[in-house]
């Protein structure tokens, strides 16, 4: 089996696929899109970074492919939906570098607060600029650490041996791991007001791009410290470099940027702006690292069709997959609902297995809920492999029951999710061997096809209340695709799940909500 190498790789890893028999690797980096497109028809394997786009165009030319395999982390750069379509296996190596980025936004906060980068031009410029570039102390100063996952949790840790107070903010993780952790946990708005200095430490998410705007730099210290070696975009680059001028903001250090290259950017006009060419993960020990994994994972793919740190597939054996792999993207899904309905950190999880599964191990199952819960909370630090030590590491208890007696269905997963604020009951099984159902939500019973733009809507049960409901949605040119209504015990309300073929944009929701008979509008993506 062929695999191409395009990007940068350490030698380590090219040297693996070189020493295993079966696989022959070629090294090709730097190529045009046009120029990847002629030739990954040829290959089964695609190793990358992040220079490498793979687009829906290039794998509507990949006819072979079998895996692509980031050297790292991050995959901005890979269509994973039109991967996933296509039966290709997306798979990272998400340990490989945490420590490098860690350490690299502390050594960044340490420049910015002694000027070294600043120093060290003026003195090479032949000036002794000993008064003008006075720096600062981080020790009894306060850190307010956004995003408590892998990264965030070793900067927070570094920064307690600096004798910092370090503050938390992460609404996938409960307080109590964060304490138990160490660390205080607050609220968003209060890590602003309080932080002498800010590091951001969360993917790049719709809820997380701009995060750090105008309105957030306003509710900050006055001469506050911004780091982000995270994800470019986070940070709204514009709107730093006005609080950077005001002075609002005494500097900042950014390791990452809204387009990379940046080319001209107004931040590189301000003195008080340091920066790296996204160097997070740049050390030897740590390309080394993805370099050795992601080659292992791809030739364990490849010939003994073992998956390992996959974003898009269950990491189990071919075998097994084949048997339980209808009841795990069942769980997915059902995860993956279960964590827009719920309203705050999670606490626990309860898994029940109802009916004929004798003989099935149904672990990878429960892995596979996990992910659905995790991945929109966490994003790609979360896979099939890791999902259970994440949801550990997050303070979520897990439990899990199998029960012979079945009762309305043959198999039937039911999927308890309990915050502060309540729990949600999501129960889900399969119809024929592959149609994933939803059969129950909390009280209601329904049959809803988990996929696409739904909206989630708790109405009462009143004639005129579905009519006007299409009614508002066909006013703004929004056809509904299936519509399942389940009615609650009591008969007092209805849920509905309308499946959209587009988007319901926020205003069409606002307008829906305000309607005389809805209770709730939740939109939802799966």
């Amino acid at each position: 089996m062929k695999v191409l190498v395009s990007d940068v790789l350490g030698d380590a890893g090219i040297q693996i696929f070189k020493d295993t028999d079966g696989i022959e690797v070629d090294v090709n980096t730097g190529l045009p899109p046009e120029e990847l497109k002629k030739i990954i028809g040829d290959y089964d394997a695609l190793v990358i970074r992040s220079a490498t786009k793979v687009t829906e165009e290039i794998l509507d030319a990949a006819k072979k492919l079998k895996v692509v395999g980031r050297a790292g982390i991050g995959l901005d750069n890979v269509d994973i939906p039109a991967a996933t379509k296509r039966g290709v296996v997306v798979m990272n190596t998400p340990t490989g570098n945490v420590v490098t980025t860690a350490e690299h936004a502390i050594a960044m906060m340490m420049a910015l607060t002694r000027n070294i980068p600043q120093g060290t031009l003026s003195l090479k410029a032949g000036r002794w600029d000993k008064k003008k570039l006075q720096g600062r102390e981080v020790y009894n100063k306060t850190l307010g650490v956004i995003g408590f996952g892998k990264i965030g949790s070793i900067v927070a840790d570094r920064a307690r041996g600096l004798r910092m107070r370090v503050v938390v903010y992460d609404p996938f993780v409960t307080p109590e791991q964060i304490q138990k952790a160490g660390f205080e946990s607050i609220t968003l708005d209060e890590l602003y007001a309080q932080s002498d200095y800010i590091s951001v430490h969360v993917p790049k998410l719709k809820e997380t791009t701009g995060l750090l705007d105008k309105t957030a730099f306003a509710k900050m210290k006055d001469g506050v410290m911004i780091m982000n070696c995270a994800r470019g975009g986070i940070v709204n680059e514009d709107d730093l470099q006005e609080a950077i001028a005001s002075g609002k903001v005494a500097g900042a250090a950014l390791d990452v940027f809204e387009t990379e290259p940046p080319g001209e950017c107004r931040l590189f006009e301000l003195d008080r702006l340091i920066c790296t060419p996204h160097l997070g993960a740049s050390t030897r020990e740590a390309q080394t690292n993805v370099a050795v994994a992601v080659a292992q994972q791809i030739i364990d793919y490849l010939i003994n069709g073992t998956v390992i740190n996959a974003v898009n597939v269950p990491s189990v054996a071919g075998d097994l997959l084949k048997k339980i792999g209808p009841y795990m993207a069942v769980g997915d899904r059902m995860g993956c609902l279960q964590a827009q309905l719920a309203d705050g950190p999670v606490n626990s999880v309860t898994i029940e297995y109802t009916g004929d599964f004798k003989g099935m191990d149904m672990a990878p199952v429960s892995t596979a809920i996990l992910k659905g819960l995790l991945t929109p909370m966490v994003k790609y630090a979360v896979n099939s492999v890791n999902a259970p030590v994440v949801a550990k590491d997050m303070g979520i208890k897990v439990t899990e029951s199998t029960t012979a007696e079945a009762e309305d269905y043959t198999h039937l997963i039911t999927l308890r999710v309990a915050t502060e604020k309540g729990e949600n009951v999501v129960a889900g099984t399969l119809i024929g061997r592959r149609d994933i159902k939803v059969v129950k939500i909390n009280n209601f019973r329904l049959e809803l096809v988990p996929e696409g733009h739904i909206l989630l809507i708790f109405n009462k049960d009143r004639p005129g209340a579905i009519g006007g409901i299409g009614t508002t949605l066909g006013r703004h040119n929004i056809n509904i695709g299936r519509m399942h209504v389940g009615q609650e015990q009591d008969g007092e309300h209805n849920i509905i799940f309308l499946q959209t073929d587009t988007q319901v944009p926020p205003e069409v929701i606002e307008e829906l909500r305000s309607a005389q008979m809805v209770n709730t509008v939740t939109p939802l993506e799966l």
